[in-house]
Protein backbone atom coordinates (compact mmCIF):
# COMPACT_ATOMS: atom_id res chain seq x y z
CA UNK A 1 0.00 0.00 0.00
CA UNK A 2 1.37 3.39 -0.92
CA UNK A 3 1.43 5.61 1.86
CA UNK A 4 0.03 8.93 1.95
CA UNK A 5 2.17 12.28 1.65
CA UNK A 6 2.32 13.98 4.98
CA UNK A 7 1.27 17.93 4.75
CA UNK A 8 4.87 18.90 5.12
CA UNK A 9 5.92 16.74 2.23
CA UNK A 10 2.87 18.27 0.08
CA UNK A 11 4.44 21.75 1.53
CA UNK A 12 7.79 20.94 0.30
CA UNK A 13 7.04 19.72 -2.55
CA UNK A 14 4.73 22.73 -3.97
CA UNK A 15 7.51 24.93 -2.89
CA UNK A 16 10.72 23.22 -5.56
CA UNK A 17 7.29 23.57 -7.98
CA UNK A 18 7.13 27.20 -7.25
CA UNK A 19 11.14 27.88 -7.64
CA UNK A 20 11.17 25.79 -10.69
CA UNK A 21 8.11 27.43 -12.21
CA UNK A 22 9.41 30.88 -11.36
CA UNK A 23 13.16 29.84 -12.86
CA UNK A 24 11.49 29.22 -15.95
CA UNK A 25 9.45 32.19 -16.22
CA UNK A 26 12.31 34.28 -15.55
CA UNK A 27 14.27 32.52 -18.48
CA UNK A 28 11.40 32.58 -20.53
CA UNK A 29 9.46 36.26 -20.10
CA UNK A 30 11.99 38.21 -22.31
CA UNK A 31 10.57 36.07 -25.30
CA UNK A 32 6.95 36.92 -24.61
CA UNK A 33 6.28 39.17 -27.54
CA UNK A 34 8.55 36.79 -30.01
CA UNK A 35 7.00 36.36 -32.96
CA UNK A 36 7.35 33.02 -34.84
CA UNK A 37 8.91 34.65 -37.79
CA UNK A 38 11.57 36.98 -37.66
CA UNK A 39 10.28 40.85 -37.91
CA UNK A 40 12.91 43.65 -39.82
CA UNK A 41 14.34 44.86 -37.06
CA UNK A 42 14.45 48.19 -35.50
CA UNK A 43 16.79 50.81 -35.11
CA UNK A 44 18.83 52.04 -37.90
CA UNK A 45 22.24 52.20 -39.37
CA UNK A 46 24.89 51.73 -38.11
CA UNK A 47 22.23 48.43 -37.11
CA UNK A 48 21.31 49.81 -33.93
CA UNK A 49 18.78 48.01 -32.26
CA UNK A 50 16.74 48.66 -28.55
CA UNK A 51 16.77 46.14 -25.79
CA UNK A 52 12.79 45.26 -27.03
CA UNK A 53 14.36 44.79 -30.66
CA UNK A 54 14.48 41.64 -33.00
CA UNK A 55 18.24 41.68 -32.85
CA UNK A 56 18.06 41.40 -29.41
CA UNK A 57 15.66 38.68 -29.47
CA UNK A 58 17.55 36.46 -31.49
CA UNK A 59 21.03 37.25 -29.67
CA UNK A 60 19.12 35.85 -26.83
CA UNK A 61 17.90 33.24 -28.11
CA UNK A 62 20.54 31.89 -29.74
CA UNK A 63 22.70 32.22 -27.02
CA UNK A 64 20.38 31.01 -24.44
CA UNK A 65 21.83 27.54 -22.81
CA UNK A 66 21.36 24.59 -25.30
CA UNK A 67 19.97 21.14 -23.44
CA UNK A 68 19.02 19.25 -26.27
CA UNK A 69 22.49 17.43 -26.23
CA UNK A 70 20.83 14.96 -23.70
CA UNK A 71 17.05 14.67 -25.14
CA UNK A 72 18.12 10.92 -25.60
CA UNK A 73 18.36 10.69 -21.80
CA UNK A 74 15.90 13.45 -20.79
CA UNK A 75 13.68 14.34 -23.71
CA UNK A 76 13.49 17.86 -22.93
CA UNK A 77 15.81 20.51 -24.91
CA UNK A 78 15.00 23.49 -22.79
CA UNK A 79 17.68 21.53 -20.10
CA UNK A 80 20.26 19.48 -19.58
CA UNK A 81 20.76 17.01 -16.59
CA UNK A 82 23.82 17.81 -14.98
CA UNK A 83 26.12 14.47 -14.39
CA UNK A 84 26.14 12.19 -12.72
CA UNK A 85 22.80 10.77 -12.73
CA UNK A 86 21.14 7.36 -12.60
CA UNK A 87 18.43 5.96 -14.73
CA UNK A 88 16.73 3.03 -15.90
CA UNK A 89 16.90 2.27 -19.83
CA UNK A 90 14.21 0.11 -21.48
CA UNK A 91 14.97 -2.36 -17.87
CA UNK A 92 18.51 -1.75 -17.45
CA UNK A 93 20.11 0.34 -14.60
CA UNK A 94 22.62 2.38 -16.33
CA UNK A 95 24.98 4.63 -13.85
CA UNK A 96 25.92 7.93 -16.28
CA UNK A 97 28.74 9.49 -14.50
CA UNK A 98 30.21 11.26 -17.82
CA UNK A 99 29.38 12.42 -21.30
CA UNK A 100 30.95 8.87 -22.48
CA UNK A 101 28.64 7.23 -20.50
CA UNK A 102 26.15 8.43 -23.05
CA UNK A 103 27.40 6.05 -25.32
CA UNK A 104 26.12 3.20 -23.17
CA UNK A 105 22.40 4.23 -23.24
CA UNK A 106 22.46 5.18 -26.91
CA UNK A 107 23.40 1.07 -27.59
CA UNK A 108 20.51 0.27 -25.43
CA UNK A 109 17.87 2.46 -27.01
CA UNK A 110 19.30 1.11 -30.71
CA UNK A 111 19.24 -2.92 -29.92
CA UNK A 112 15.62 -2.88 -31.63
CA UNK A 113 13.87 -0.65 -33.80
CA UNK A 114 10.69 0.27 -33.50
CA UNK A 115 9.86 -0.43 -29.67
CA UNK A 116 8.71 1.77 -27.23
CA UNK A 117 11.94 3.26 -25.29
CA UNK A 118 11.19 4.13 -21.72
CA UNK A 119 13.66 6.21 -19.56
CA UNK A 120 13.21 6.24 -16.01
CA UNK A 121 15.04 8.92 -14.22
CA UNK A 122 16.49 8.05 -10.38
CA UNK A 123 15.80 11.31 -8.47
CA UNK A 124 16.86 13.97 -7.14
CA UNK A 125 18.51 15.35 -9.56
CA UNK A 126 19.56 18.62 -11.15
CA UNK A 127 19.27 20.25 -14.09
CA UNK A 128 20.83 23.19 -15.75
CA UNK A 129 18.25 25.11 -17.91
CA UNK A 130 18.27 27.54 -20.47
CA UNK A 131 19.19 30.60 -18.71
CA UNK A 132 22.61 28.69 -17.53
CA UNK A 133 20.89 28.21 -13.77
CA UNK A 134 20.95 24.94 -12.10
CA UNK A 135 18.18 23.42 -10.29
CA UNK A 136 17.24 20.38 -8.47
CA UNK A 137 14.81 18.44 -9.07
CA UNK A 138 13.65 16.32 -6.42
CA UNK A 139 10.84 13.83 -7.37
CA UNK A 140 9.00 13.01 -10.75
CA UNK A 141 6.34 15.56 -10.39
CA UNK A 142 8.74 18.46 -10.53
CA UNK A 143 10.11 17.16 -13.31
CA UNK A 144 7.11 16.80 -15.27
CA UNK A 145 6.36 20.48 -14.16
CA UNK A 146 9.34 21.08 -15.79
CA UNK A 147 8.76 19.25 -19.59
CA UNK A 148 5.24 20.97 -19.53
CA UNK A 149 6.65 24.20 -18.73
CA UNK A 150 9.05 23.47 -21.59
CA UNK A 151 6.84 21.98 -24.27
CA UNK A 152 4.53 25.46 -23.99
CA UNK A 153 7.83 27.62 -24.70
CA UNK A 154 8.42 25.45 -28.11
CA UNK A 155 5.04 25.36 -28.67
CA UNK A 156 5.18 29.41 -28.73
CA UNK A 157 8.29 29.04 -30.89
CA UNK A 158 9.76 30.86 -27.78
CA UNK A 159 12.61 28.24 -27.43
CA UNK A 160 16.83 28.86 -27.74
CA UNK A 161 17.37 29.02 -31.50
CA UNK A 162 20.28 25.94 -31.73
CA UNK A 163 21.40 25.97 -35.48
CA UNK A 164 23.83 28.98 -35.48
CA UNK A 165 26.71 29.00 -33.15
CA UNK A 166 28.68 32.68 -33.49
CA UNK A 167 32.05 32.55 -32.98
CA UNK A 168 33.44 34.12 -30.12
CA UNK A 169 35.10 37.04 -28.96
CA UNK A 170 32.44 39.55 -30.81
CA UNK A 171 32.18 43.62 -30.08
CA UNK A 172 28.81 45.21 -29.27
CA UNK A 173 28.77 49.17 -29.57
CA UNK A 174 26.29 51.25 -27.24
CA UNK A 175 24.85 54.02 -27.98
CA UNK A 176 22.61 56.78 -26.50
CA UNK A 177 19.03 57.07 -27.73
CA UNK A 178 20.04 59.61 -29.98
CA UNK A 179 22.41 57.49 -31.41
CA UNK A 180 25.64 59.03 -30.32
CA UNK A 181 27.75 56.21 -29.07
CA UNK A 182 28.94 55.75 -25.51
CA UNK A 183 31.17 52.93 -25.84
CA UNK A 184 31.91 48.95 -26.25
CA UNK A 185 32.31 45.23 -25.02
CA UNK A 186 33.41 42.64 -25.85
CA UNK A 187 32.14 39.13 -25.35
CA UNK A 188 33.80 36.07 -25.10
CA UNK A 189 31.12 33.58 -24.78
CA UNK A 190 27.37 32.11 -25.52
CA UNK A 191 26.64 32.53 -21.34
CA UNK A 192 28.31 36.57 -21.79
CA UNK A 193 25.74 37.28 -24.68
CA UNK A 194 23.02 35.66 -23.38
CA UNK A 195 23.42 37.60 -19.62
CA UNK A 196 24.62 41.26 -21.35
CA UNK A 197 21.65 40.98 -23.79
CA UNK A 198 18.67 39.63 -21.24
CA UNK A 199 19.85 42.54 -18.62
CA UNK A 200 20.34 45.66 -21.26
CA UNK A 201 18.43 48.48 -20.57
CA UNK A 202 15.21 50.09 -22.16
CA UNK A 203 18.21 53.49 -21.47
CA UNK A 204 20.23 52.81 -24.59
CA UNK A 205 21.32 51.13 -27.84
CA UNK A 206 23.42 48.87 -28.90
CA UNK A 207 24.93 47.85 -32.03
CA UNK A 208 27.31 44.38 -33.09
CA UNK A 209 30.47 45.56 -34.62
CA UNK A 210 30.09 43.81 -38.20
CA UNK A 211 31.37 42.21 -39.74
CA UNK A 212 31.06 38.74 -38.06
CA UNK A 213 31.34 34.91 -38.33
CA UNK A 214 28.84 31.76 -37.08
CA UNK A 215 28.28 28.27 -37.85
CA UNK A 216 25.01 26.66 -39.27
CA UNK A 217 23.90 23.62 -38.46
CA UNK A 218 27.15 22.74 -37.19
CA UNK A 219 29.09 22.96 -40.23
CA UNK A 220 28.31 25.67 -42.34
CA UNK A 221 30.86 28.65 -41.36
CA UNK A 222 29.02 32.13 -42.55
CA UNK A 223 30.31 35.89 -42.70
CA UNK A 224 27.44 38.03 -40.98
CA UNK A 225 27.42 41.84 -41.79
CA UNK A 226 24.77 43.41 -40.80
CA UNK A 227 21.60 42.50 -38.59
CA UNK A 228 19.74 41.55 -41.86
CA UNK A 229 21.89 39.14 -43.05
CA UNK A 230 21.87 37.71 -39.01
CA UNK A 231 18.31 37.40 -39.57
CA UNK A 232 18.29 35.59 -43.02
CA UNK A 233 21.07 33.39 -41.76
CA UNK A 234 18.93 31.97 -38.76
CA UNK A 235 15.72 31.96 -41.27
CA UNK A 236 17.81 29.27 -42.85
CA UNK A 237 19.35 27.66 -40.91
CA UNK A 238 16.15 27.09 -38.76
CA UNK A 239 14.53 26.07 -42.03
CA UNK A 240 16.95 22.95 -41.85
CA UNK A 241 16.42 22.38 -38.83
CA UNK A 242 12.86 21.89 -39.07
CA UNK A 243 14.19 19.25 -42.71
CA UNK A 244 15.99 17.39 -40.33
CA UNK A 245 13.26 17.19 -37.91
CA UNK A 246 11.11 15.97 -40.63
CA UNK A 247 13.73 13.71 -41.87
CA UNK A 248 13.85 11.68 -38.34
CA UNK A 249 9.90 11.92 -37.94
CA UNK A 250 9.75 9.86 -41.58
CA UNK A 251 12.67 7.93 -40.81
CA UNK A 252 10.64 6.63 -37.64
CA UNK A 253 8.02 5.74 -39.97
CA UNK A 254 10.12 3.55 -42.26
CA UNK A 255 11.19 1.76 -39.63
CA UNK A 256 7.74 1.01 -38.63
CA UNK A 257 6.91 -0.05 -42.50
CA UNK A 258 9.95 -2.42 -42.85
CA UNK A 259 9.44 -4.52 -40.20
CA UNK A 260 5.90 -4.97 -40.07
CA UNK A 261 5.75 -6.68 -43.85
CA UNK A 262 7.84 -8.49 -45.94
CA UNK A 263 9.32 -7.42 -49.44
CA UNK A 264 10.15 -7.99 -52.73
CA UNK A 265 12.38 -6.25 -55.50
CA UNK A 266 9.87 -4.87 -57.59
CA UNK A 267 12.92 -2.95 -59.84
CA UNK A 268 16.84 -2.86 -59.25
CA UNK A 269 18.00 -0.29 -62.06
CA UNK A 270 21.92 -1.00 -62.12
CA UNK A 271 24.40 0.41 -65.56
CA UNK A 272 20.67 0.86 -66.85
CA UNK A 273 19.28 -2.72 -66.84
CA UNK A 274 17.11 -3.58 -65.14
CA UNK A 275 18.22 -6.64 -62.26
CA UNK A 276 15.04 -7.18 -60.51
CA UNK A 277 14.40 -10.89 -62.36
CA UNK A 278 17.20 -11.77 -60.24
CA UNK A 279 16.04 -11.64 -57.19
CA UNK A 280 12.46 -12.57 -58.11
CA UNK A 281 12.56 -15.79 -55.81
CA UNK A 282 13.36 -14.08 -52.99
CA UNK A 283 11.61 -12.38 -50.05
CA UNK A 284 13.28 -9.63 -47.96
CA UNK A 285 12.53 -9.87 -44.08
CA UNK A 286 13.54 -6.82 -41.57
CA UNK A 287 14.19 -7.55 -38.07
CA UNK A 288 13.65 -5.25 -34.84
CA UNK A 289 17.41 -6.01 -34.38
CA UNK A 290 18.49 -4.44 -36.92
CA UNK A 291 19.20 -7.51 -39.25
CA UNK A 292 17.31 -8.80 -42.32
CA UNK A 293 17.59 -11.77 -44.52
CA UNK A 294 16.31 -12.61 -48.22
CA UNK A 295 14.60 -16.47 -48.27
CA UNK A 296 13.93 -18.38 -51.47
CA UNK A 297 11.50 -21.06 -52.07
CA UNK A 298 14.41 -23.48 -51.68
CA UNK A 299 15.30 -21.88 -48.25
CA UNK A 300 18.37 -20.42 -49.66
CA UNK A 301 19.04 -17.38 -46.89
CA UNK A 302 21.17 -14.02 -47.61
CA UNK A 303 21.65 -13.08 -44.10
CA UNK A 304 22.64 -9.29 -43.64
CA UNK A 305 21.81 -6.18 -41.61
CA UNK A 306 20.12 -2.83 -42.33
CA UNK A 307 20.23 0.86 -40.97
CA UNK A 308 17.90 3.60 -41.26
CA UNK A 309 19.17 7.45 -40.78
CA UNK A 310 18.23 10.84 -41.68
CA UNK A 311 20.05 14.06 -42.13
CA UNK A 312 17.36 16.53 -44.14
CA UNK A 313 16.94 13.32 -46.07
CA UNK A 314 16.44 9.60 -45.21
CA UNK A 315 18.77 6.69 -45.75
CA UNK A 316 18.72 3.03 -45.78
CA UNK A 317 22.07 1.47 -45.62
CA UNK A 318 21.74 -2.33 -46.79
CA UNK A 319 24.38 -4.46 -46.05
CA UNK A 320 24.11 -8.33 -47.45
CA UNK A 321 27.33 -10.78 -46.53
CA UNK A 322 27.67 -14.33 -49.18
CA UNK A 323 25.83 -13.89 -51.79
CA UNK A 324 27.39 -11.66 -55.04
CA UNK A 325 24.10 -11.10 -56.23
CA UNK A 326 22.67 -9.38 -53.07
CA UNK A 327 25.97 -7.80 -52.68
CA UNK A 328 25.22 -5.68 -55.19
CA UNK A 329 22.40 -4.30 -52.82
CA UNK A 330 24.76 -3.45 -50.74
CA UNK A 331 24.50 0.63 -50.51
CA UNK A 332 23.38 3.74 -48.56
CA UNK A 333 20.35 4.32 -50.24
CA UNK A 334 18.73 7.49 -50.32
CA UNK A 335 14.72 7.21 -49.29
CA UNK A 336 12.91 9.42 -52.27
CA UNK A 337 9.67 8.18 -51.11
CA UNK A 338 7.93 5.30 -49.94
CA UNK A 339 4.40 4.01 -48.25
CA UNK A 340 3.09 1.26 -46.65
CA UNK A 341 3.13 -0.82 -49.83
CA UNK A 342 6.22 0.86 -51.45
CA UNK A 343 9.75 2.34 -50.88
CA UNK A 344 11.87 3.89 -54.03
CA UNK A 345 15.69 4.24 -53.28
CA UNK A 346 18.67 5.68 -55.18
CA UNK A 347 22.24 5.41 -54.39
CA UNK A 348 23.27 8.26 -52.19
CA UNK A 349 26.92 7.69 -54.41
CA UNK A 350 25.13 7.46 -58.11
CA UNK A 351 21.89 8.66 -58.76
CA UNK A 352 21.42 6.44 -61.65
CA UNK A 353 21.80 3.10 -59.91
CA UNK A 354 18.30 2.92 -58.31
CA UNK A 355 16.15 0.23 -56.32
CA UNK A 356 12.34 -0.16 -55.52
CA UNK A 357 11.05 -2.70 -53.21
CA UNK A 358 7.31 -3.60 -52.89
CA UNK A 359 5.64 -5.10 -49.67
CA UNK A 360 4.15 -8.77 -50.62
Amino acid sequence: MKKKKTLTQKTIIMKNLKQITAILLVTFMAFTSCQDELDDENGQNPNTNTADSQTAKNLERSSMYDGSFDDFLDGMSCSSIVLPVVANVNGTEVSILTKSDYQLVLNILGQITNDNDVVTLQFPLTVKTSNYTEVEVANQAEYDALMDACEAIENEGKSAISCIDIDFPITILTYSLNLEQTGSVVIESEKELYTYMSNFGNNEMFAINYPITAKLNNETMVTITSDLDLKSSINDCLGVEEAEDTAEAEAKNLETILVDGAFKVESFVNAGVDKATDYADFTIEFANDLTCKAVNATLTTVEGTYEVTSETDVFLELTFSGNATFNLLNHTWKVTSFSDTSISLKSKTDAAVTLVLSQI
